[in-house]
């Protein structure tokens, strides 16, 4: 017993005054060149965490690296509070550390453990202080290889805004489509529609990260699963309905319903947190003239923009786009001439759950994945399609890129030095101007008379 206390006494001591000089420099810490020490990927915490993922961004040359083998700590409130836990980023630079609650904590890393010249930028701040909260994105960023550079005119911050407007009006359109295809043909105000974008970025994840799929094979196999998933709801849940002679208003309130039991299954099986895909989470830009795009910002204009065309054209001289007009304007005519309306209905909902699941995949490859994701553009995927017109397909392009536009750039305008609408609440501007414009024109910018499906 005594032997035991005075062994518990003498491993006490050690730990409260940490290892003497003679023992550091007789056990060096390990550094990256040995393997050994660096997991290839760290488990992901399921529940709340704090998340860090570390690159290297070369002075914006070339490709960021990522930095395997630092050390990273996360306290409780303060660096003398609680040490919740320790990792040491793995080969894709990343850890992923369990929190208990919401509330403040403190992320350390040990500069002694970067690797041999690779330094923290600016001022080389070891430590970051972060509000986690429930749901939120507890992402902690340390700058390495960072470049710092001028305030940018105010010509550059509009381009940039514009630009990103653009970018992200491409990908609310693409939701909007598929809105609008069903609202035009079935009538049905869908508020499970957000979910259908997470469902595209969730599909895209578990090919990527849980089968090992490369990010474009498991984009596609996404926008097939999407598909599938348009077509199963339709015929487990939707076409009963309507069999039924349910009303549109009734079926509005089982998409809410639906919406929330989808939502918490996300939450169930991806988690509270922000999810990173293998590929393409940080690029550096190229200059095109005066804007600058990264590869995956380029190729999320190419395959929207692509999309978008095919999808018109087609819905304006394949028979099917004929049959969905068709259908659209009168159902019970189009059932009465031989049409199946039922199949037509069908085919909606699969091209328009694949374009809103390729809304989804875009989204995750520019904002990572989040089991809220959908959920949080859903309001401004609606502001598209009422500003352009309920069922008109034109509309819902030209709203959402409206939106987009005003969402991205109301922040950066300035009047006497006060910006009118703040990052923080950027979506209110959009909305806005949809109030504004309904009140003028209530059947929106075009109109039902320029409705094409």
């Amino acid at each position: 017993m005594r032997l035991a206390a005075l062994l518990a006494a003498v491993v006490g001591v050690s730990i409260f005054l940490g290892p003497a000089p003679a023992m550091a420099e007789a056990t060096p810490t390990p550094t990256p060149s040995a393997d050994a020490a660096i997991p290839d990927q760290n488990p992901i915490v399921e529940g709340q965490n704090i998340t860090v993922s570390l690159r290297d961004l070369n002075g914006g040359k070339g490709e960021p690296t990522a930095v395997p083998g630092v050390t990273l700590t996360v306290f409780a409130d303060s660096k003398d509070g609680e040490e919740l836990g320790t990792q040491v980023t793995d080969k894709l630079g990343r850890v992923s550390i369990a929190i208990p609650s919401n509330g403040t904590y403190v992320v350390v890393l040990d500069p002694d453990s970067l690797p041999d010249g690779v330094k923290l930028s600016g001022k080389g701040e070891t430590a970051k202080t972060i509000t986690a909260r429930l749901g939120g994105s507890n992402f902690v960023q340390f700058q390495i290889g960072a470049v710092v550079t001028k305030a940018a005119s105010f010509s550059s911050k509009m381009t940039d805004a514009t630009t990103s407007g653009l970018k992200y009006g491409l990908i609310i359109a693409l939701a909007a489509l598929g809105l609008s295809l069903i609202f035009g043909t079935t009538g049905l105000t869908n508020f499970a529609h957000g979910e259908l974008i997470t469902f595209g970025g969730i599909m895209t994840l578990a090919f990527n990260r849980g089968l090992g799929f490369p990010v474009i094979v498991a984009g596609i196999l996404a926008v097939i699963a999407s598909a599938l998933f348009g077509f199963l709801q339709d015929r487990g849940l939707w076409r009963p309905l309507r069999n039924r002679g349910t009303g549109l208003i009734a079926m509005m309130i089982v998409s809410i319903g639906f919406a929330l039991l989808l939502r918490s299954i996300y939450q169930y099986t991806v988690g509270s947190s922000t999810e990173t895909l293998s590929q393409y989470v940080a690029q550096g830009r190229t200059d095109y003239g005066p804007i600058a795009l990264s590869d995956k910002e380029v190729a999320i204009f190419g395959i929207s923009i692509v999309t978008l065309v095919v999808t018109c054209i087609a819905l304006m001289r394949t028979r099917l786009g004929k049959a969905m007009r068709a259908v659209s304007d009168n159902p019970a005519l189009s059932a009465s001439s031989g049409m199946r309306v039922d199949g037509v209905i069908s085919a909606v909902w699969i091209l328009g759950t694949a374009l809103t699941g390729l809304s989804g995949v875009l989204l995750a490859v520019n904002q990572q994945v989040n089991f809220q994701m959908g959920f949080k553009i859903l309001l401004l995927v609606f502001a598209a399609v009422t500003l352009g017109g309920l069922g008109t397909i034109w509309g819902a392009l030209l709203g959402s890129l409206v939106i987009g536009l005003m969402v991205e750039v109301a922040p950066v305008l300035t009047i006497g030095g006060w910006h009118p609408v703040p990052a923080s609440i950027k979506d209110v501007g959009a909305l806005l101007v949809m109030i504004l414009i309904l009140l003028v024109r209530p059947q929106g910018i075009l109109g039902k008379a320029q409705r094409i499906g």
